[in-house]
């Protein structure tokens, strides 16, 4: 995992999202044409978002989650421990994610 420290906000959603989308194998161009970006502008722009040149909207972070399979938040997340564990989260179902967040309220001493 990368470490986050010292790095502003868009690098850290710039490298995430690159990392999410070599993940599931997808160009830069396909992911932006799946995600709705016009096929002419959508290698350029993703480049842009990739390298921290420029930010996506929320919106546009939410269409390129919902292709990647991943949350918004989790180009966010503040660590990259933090980052993991919305990813885990997001790969269960309802009842393993209740108990994911039993086991965190008893590790930190909480309800």
């Amino acid at each position: 995992m990368v470490d986050y420290k010292g790095i502003g906000a868009i690098s850290i959603l710039a490298e995430r999202l690159k990392q999410a989308r070599l993940t599931v194998g997808l160009s830069q161009k396909e992911l932006g044409v799946k995600a709705g970006i016009d096929v002419s502008s959508a290698s350029p722009r993703m480049n842009q978002y990739e390298t921290g040149k420029h930010s996506p909207d929320f919106m546009t972070c939410k269409r390129l989650c919902d292709v990647l399979d991943i949350p918004v938040a989790f180009l966010y997340a503040e660590s990259s421990e933090l980052a993991e564990l919305i990813k885990v989260h997001h790969s269960l179902n309802n009842k393993q994610r209740g108990e994911l967040v039993k086991s965190a309220r008893k590790l930190s001493g909480g309800n």
